[in-house]
This record gives structure tokens, sequence and C-alpha cells, in this order.
């Protein structure tokens, strides 16, 4: 292949056929414990005192759709019941533990799919918002997985929930600059979060500020990966999914509107009322622009519709997901994968988008999945992809198997030094129909069974302005959405 003859994304902005990129393996790591609602209220009444926003924020919990959250601990670990919250110091080693063990799992699941060797791996892609340390958490998972120091890495920071679709998006260049080089790129993707640990933290500014703030109620822990190959060198496995095309926007005038900020007790979420709305309204355009430059799709200047697709959404909230769904009249099951893992494990940052696209494969659907994702800016990130095959699943879909041969049915791991390694959940923490976070299954859920169903399979979620997304008067932030 000459380098002129490269498929690549041209200068108008339109991508020429068959590039040739895929993910080629997946893998997916949650924590071993699944917190319900009961374990922020049990944390608040534990170490504050009564106040309206307090009683606001719990009630909002209650109300999210939410039934477990993915938490690297429960309700008494050490970390979150100490007087006062943990510093950043303590969620640095936290992450350098917790972080880089889940991380490490889920990268050996996406090799292990992918059925190459880690001498084959040509770069590395990682991302995370909620650890800053230097050298970055990717430096110690590339020890851990014997990779050859050599290989180039990237670790991108600043861009939140939006985080694994930008690394995704960042791989696809980079195997394209090898394509034209005529040189094999096996490309480790990465993103992880370990949100659970801020919520000490989030309390306080609650108590502190009589403040409305729903990010305690909405994030989790995770760990996901796959593998970026450019098709030249090596046969494996059948790839999971082809990716055609991609499209990175900024919407105007939103700086201030979403972001995370660094606080001297980790990050604090700003987040205003027009966040659901902005991003709601900016899927549209974006999705006819990006199916637009995408030639296998855009034929005889016919554009599909939004409902032709399966969509991968990152589920930053009820309101994200059923805004995208009625403004792209969707169905909830063109959002099902979105909504389950919404529902079993909450928000977990640039870690979800990942775990929804795994998820999604589980079975047989639309040919072609759109994912789209938001991130602080607003950033909208979106591509498209085309099937290739099924994966491995479980009762819940999370099962792969790691390098070792070794697997669990939820993609949780084994445990840490400091929990429980059965995964037992201690008082706060929920179980499901008798299941608990690690040999336990979470049962199967209908999108529109989520607390009772709102208009068109909606999640019933609180009502009033609050639950809107709107502003009260003691609130810098809406009740009901994250990005």
């Amino acid at each position: 292949m000459s380098p002129s003859a490269v498929p690549a994304p041209t200068a108008n902005g339109h991508f020429e056929n068959d590039l040739n990129l895929s993910l080629l393996g997946l893998g997916v790591e949650y924590p071993p414990f699944l917190v319900g609602p009961e374990a922020l209220e049990t944390l608040a009444n534990r170490f504050y005192p009564p106040s309206p926003a307090l009683k606001k924020v719990l009630s909002i919990n209650r109300l999210t759709g939410i039934e477990t959250r993915a938490a690297v601990g429960d309700v008494n670990h050490p970390l979150v019941n100490k007087p006062d919250a943990p510093s950043i110091k303590e969620l640095n080693a936290l992450f350098r533990e917790e972080g880089v063990r889940l991380s490490v799992n889920a990268c050996k699941k996406a090799i292990g799919e992918w059925g190459g060797s880690v001498d084959e791996i040509t770069h590395i892609v990682s991302t995370t918002c909620t650890n800053s340390a230097n050298p970055g958490f990717d430096h110690y998972v590339v020890k851990q997985l014997g990779i050859r120091s050599s290989v180039e890495k990237i670790l991108l920071h600043g861009i939140g929930c939006s985080g694994g679709m930008a690394a995704m998006r960042a791989a696809a260049h980079l195997a394209l600059g090898s394509s034209y080089q005529q040189k094999p790129a096996r490309i480790l993707v990465l993103a992880c979060e370990i949100s659970s640990v801020l919520v000490r933290s989030e309390l306080d500014s609650i108590n502190d500020e009589q403040a409305t703030r729903v990010g305690v109620c909405l994030f989790s822990d995770c760990a996901s990966a796959t593998i970026l190959g450019n098709g030249i060198g090596g046969e494996f496995a059948e790839p999971v999914y082809d990716l055609l095309g991609w499209k990175h926007q900024v919407i105007d005038d939103t700086d201030e509107d979403l972001g995370f900020d660094v606080d001297p007790l980790g990050w604090k979420v700003v987040l205003t009322q027009r966040v659901p709305t902005l991003a709601s309204a900016a899927v549209s355009p974006c999705f006819q622009d990006l199916i637009q430059s995408v030639p296998e799709i855009y034929k005889d200047g016919q554009t599909p519709m939004a409902a032709d697709f399966d969509w991968a959404l990152h589920p930053g909230g009820s309101l994200i997901i059923t805004g995208v769904q009625q403004a792209m009249k969707l169905t909830p099951e063109h959002l099902r994968a979105s909504y389950e893992i919404y529902m079993k494990y909450g928000n977990s940052s640039s870690a979800t988008i990942l775990s929804v696209l795994n998820k999604l494969r589980e079975s047989e659907g639309k040919d072609q999945v759109i994912a789209c994702a938001f991130g602080p800016g607003i950033a909208l990130e979106m591509m498209v992809l085309k099937r290739r095959k099924l994966g491995p699943t479980t009762s819940n879909g999370l099962e792969h198997t790691d390098l070792n041969g070794s697997s669990n049915g939820n993609g949780a791991s084994n445990g840490s030094d400091d929990m429980e390694s059965n995964g037992s959940v201690t008082e706060g923490a929920a179980v499901v129909n008798g299941h608990s976070g690690v040999n336990g299954t979470t049962p199967e859920v209908n999108p529109t069974e989520m607390n009772g169903s709102g208009p068109n399979g909606a999640p019933k979620v609180a009502s009033g302005p609050a639950a809107n997304g709107e502003q009260d008067e003691e609130s810098s932030l809406p009740v009901e959405e994250l990005d």
C-alpha cells in the first residue's frame, strides 16, 4: 500500500471508504462491591447533621434510576469513615493501588480476546479524570502487564466523561499514521475512574454550602480497555467492531457549564442547569455531519435515520439518556445497553462508554452503532461503528477470560487486601434479589422498569423543577444530571 493510498479523513472532513480500523478486543473490570442508594444515606447520617440540602440530595438519591453503583469498597471502607474527608494524598494512594489493579485486569481481558501478545502492542492511550499523579497511572499498568518500556504512551486528562471516546479517537489517528508508514498498529486504549471515595468531599460541600450536589448520587468506579488495530500484520480473532468514522465538537459558549475542578480534597463537579438541554440539542446536528462524512453509510445522498442504528450513549444521568432518546426519536430498545449499565453500575465517567459497547455486543441488533459521550467544555464525542461479532456473555454480559484464563460473572475484580474478597455487602450496601457484588449476579432489567416508567419508557425520576434539571435558588447544580 502506497502512502498516497492510505485511507484517512480528507481535508473536507469526509472519511475514505475502508479505514481498516477495528476494535479487536474489549475488557471491562468493575470492583467487587455494588452499593445501593442506602449506602449514601448511611454515610450521611454517620457524619453530617440533618439539613435541608442534605435532605433534598438524599431524596434525589433514591430516584435517580440507579439501583446499584460499582465501588472499590462498601459503606464501611476505612477511607470514607475517618473524621475528615480523605486528602488528595490519600486518594492518590488508593488510585495507585485500586485503579492500577482494575486497569491491569481490564487490559488483560481486552488482550485476551484479541489473542495477541503484549509484545505486539505499539501504543497506549489512557485517560482518567480522578487522578493527576506524575508519572501517570498508565506507567504502572505498563509495568504490571510486562509491556516493553519503549512503547509510546499518551495520557489524556481534562476530558471527563468523554475521555473514553477521546482516547479511541486519538488511537485511531495514531493507527492511521502507522498505516501511512505501512506499519502495524495495535493500540491499547484504557480508561479508569475511581469516583466512589470522593463521597465525603461532596458531602462536606453539601453540608458547608447547603448546595444540592447530585454527583454524589451518580458516580461509580470502573476500568475498561480495548485494542484498536489497523489491519496490517497478524491474524487473530474476528474484530468486535469496525470503526467507520468519528466527530469531535465543542459546544460554543459552554466553558463554564460543565467541569471537574481541582479541590484540596479531590475534585468537585461544576455543572449548570443548561447541560441536559445543551447536550441533547447538540446530538442531531453532530449525527448528521458524522453520517454524511462516512461513504459506507451516506449513499446516494440519503441520510439514514437515527433509529436505523443501535446507540451506545454514555449514561451520564437519566435526563441525558431520555433527552437524547426524545431528541433523536429513539426507543428504550435503541438505548438498552446504556440504560442497563446506568442502572446496574452507575456513571463511571470515561470508563463507561466501553462498558456500554461491551454490553451492546451481547445480543444481535442493528448492523451499525452510534457511540456518543459528553465531557467538560462542553465537548461532544461521536463515533459510528459496525458490528463484527457477538461477545462472550454471562447473565449480565460482562464476563471475559483474562490472560490467565480466569474470569468472573459480572466483570468485578476479586477484591483487595482491605476488603472482603468474597464481595459480601455489609451495612448500607445493596443486595439485588439476594445477590451482591462478586459471587452473585444482578438481575436482567428491562429499561422501562427503572423505578417505574415514565413517558416513552423513560425512567421515572423525581418530579418538579429540581428533578427536571432546573436550578433552585440555593443550588448551583441541577438535581438530576451530570456529564
